[in-house]
């Protein structure tokens, strides 16, 4: 028990020392626009009354941590799956891009790797543009991808499908 403890006592110190620095930077942050807001209807709220309101904004420059717990319930619990605004719908989203692309880049993985192993002008011929696609970063790919499909009409799922493809075809590492 004391191993256990030993181990979770240290990070919920983190954890609140964390949420406590965002409680007092949210406060900070939104603290402008709630001044504001008390001078334009005449209100001089006490100290304690003005930290709540300016933890409680329906808009703040930095939401409290309280404030994404509940956006985050109530954008993945209470929504339909199918809205626009659900995590569950955006995750779905990211899940299929990715799982498509996977599968993409196993099969043509598959399919090189054979032809490599089996046909000498395909090793020669492919294996220092293979070498070669490892020293440009993703982040560099990536824009190039998705303006130039969408220059040609490809957008949605394809683009970010080969993505993924190029990640999981070309990570040799």
């Amino acid at each position: 028990m004391d191993r256990v403890r030993d181990k979770i006592i240290p990070v919920l110190t983190i954890l609140a020392a964390l949420a406590a620095v965002w409680y007092v930077a949210a406060v900070f942050m939104n603290a402008p626009f709630q001044r504001d807001l008390d001078r334009r209807s005449g209100q001089t709220p006490g100290t304690v009354e003005f930290i709540g309101k300016t933890l409680s904004q329906p808009k703040p420059t930095l939401p409290a941590p309280h404030q994404v717990a509940q956006n985050f319930f109530e954008n993945t619990f209470l929504r339909k799956v199918t809205s626009n605004r659900s995590l569950v719908y955006h995750a779905w989203v990211t899940l299929s891009s990715t799982l498509l692309g996977f599968a993409f880049g196993t099969a043509l993985g598959i399919l090189i790797a054979v032809g490599i192993v089996h046909v000498l002008a395909l090793d020669r011929s492919l294996m220092p543009w293979i070498i070669a696609s490892q020293t440009i970063p993703i982040l560099a790919v990536a824009p190039m991808i998705i303006v130039v499909l969408a220059a040609i009409g490809i957008t949605g799922l394809i683009p970010k499908a080969l993505i993924s493809t190029y990640l999981s075809f070309i990570s040799l590492d």
